[in-house]
């Protein structure tokens, strides 16, 4: 389930397992030491072999297949799948709600990468009554992420270089968090003006506010993307304000949206910081990338 308009399910992400057997290798299918990993709807999976055929239901799955240079086993993505240039060219199946089940059964997948808030459940039993081999991913912060590309350098016997990736992602985040450790300021990341809602602190957006030495006003709430007051934020007073819009003139909307919001010392010192929605609300390989981007626009 995707965008504002659609409920955010929660599912608990569950530790990697393998289990490792003899192996050998032909020309067509490379055959791989047999591997036991656990998705984040806690279903196992056996892999004796690479798959050969695959799909993703969205961006940031798309984006661990090329990231991982295994862009040739993709048969199909969704019409958000954008990224890199090349994925624009793969069969569309859909989009993160909708699906064509018929031009999956025509694909002939051998597996399936869906999300839990990119996707619906609907989704997942329907692919499941076809008979189809469906991995479900629900990267909830940074360390999710590097779960999820973890299990994908696993199950494509890429696990030298997803290890070898990670590293350098843990090392980019280490120094900027190291950077803005003494950086004492609050920020609330603005998902709508009209309602007024937040990223919460259960969401790997935080982390990029925290990461970046920002303290989120929304970080105690219990829900994922909750709705605030406009006096709610006036008595927070936050220093910073991310959005996401991408249209024009948005921070002066963001700025006449409530009057008494002139009094906020975000608004006071035009600290709103527009960032790109494609690059932040994609849990995938390239958060090192959103979190870089920002920490630049603060400094």
């Amino acid at each position: 389930m995707a965008g504002k308009k659609t409920k955010l399910i929660l599912f608990t992400a569950i530790i990697l397992s393998l289990a490792l057997t003899n192996c050998k290798q032909n020309d067509k299918n490379i055959i791989i030491p047999k591997s036991e990993i656990v998705d984040d709807l806690d279903s196992s999976f056996s892999f004796n072999s690479i798959p050969q055929r695959v799909i993703t239901l969205a961006p940031n799955l798309t984006e661990m297949i090329y990231e991982l240079g295994v862009d040739s086993l993709l048969i199909g993505n969704t019409t958000y799948c954008n990224f890199p240039e090349d994925a624009k060219g793969k069969t569309k199946v859909g989009d993160l709600l909708t699906v064509d089940f018929e031009k999956f059964v025509s694909l002939k997948p051998d597996l399936v990468f869906i999300t839990v808030e990119g996707n619906s459940k609907n989704t997942y039993n329907k692919l499941k009554e076809y008979g189809f081999k469906v991995f479900v991913s629900n990267p909830r912060n940074f360390s999710g992420i590097k779960k999820t590309f973890s299990d994908f350098g696993n199950i494509f016997q890429k696990s030298e270089l997803s290890e070898k990736l990670i590293a350098e992602w843990d090392s980019i985040v280490d120094s900027i968090k190291t950077d803005n450790i003494a950086f004492n300021s609050n920020a609330m990341f603005l998902i709508s003006i009209k309602p007024i809602m937040l990223a919460g602190g259960k969401t790997f957006v935080n982390e990029f506010l925290s990461f970046c030495g920002l303290k989120n006003i929304a970080a105690t709430s219990t829900v994922n993307y909750p709705l605030f007051s406009r006096e709610e934020i006036l008595k927070q007073n936050p220093d910073f304000i991310v959005h996401s819009f991408m249209q024009k003139d948005i921070a002066i909307d963001i700025k006449k949206a409530y009057p008494e919001w002139k009094n906020l010392n975000a608004i006071k010192n035009d600290n709103i910081i527009s960032v790109d929605p494609d690059l932040f609300f994609r849990p995938g390989p390239r958060f090192v990338i959103a979190l870089q981007d920002l920490h630049k626009k603060l400094h």
